[in-house]
């Protein structure tokens, strides 16, 4: 599925703040210096239920949305990474 995120060109990142791999793809993205909108689907109704609507009623954390309207649930870090042209070392 794809979605527009306006013209923004933001990654947004739907997530909670206890999340593993939600700390996890924040992490990546710190790390190569890629900057992201965060959306605490704990706290924003709007957010979960973008989530619930993209993941056919599921609340599935992290969902990330790219500036392309591309969307990845819970992608590992080798996915992030070559959506956004990196290669990871290790």
């Amino acid at each position: 599925m794809k979605l527009t995120n306006g013209n923004r060109g933001e990654i947004l990142i739907y997530g909670t703040k206890w999340c593993p791999d939600c700390y996890r793809t924040k992490y990546l993205l710190d790390e190569f210096g890629i900057d992201y909108v965060e959306i605490d689907v704990d706290r924003d109704p709007e957010g979960l239920a973008f989530v619930r609507r993209v993941n056919h009623g599921h609340r599935v954390v992290p969902t990330v949305v790219f500036p392309d309207g591309t969307i990845y649930v819970e992608p590992p870090d080798s996915a992030v990474a070559a959506k956004l042209g990196f290669d990871l070392a290790y």
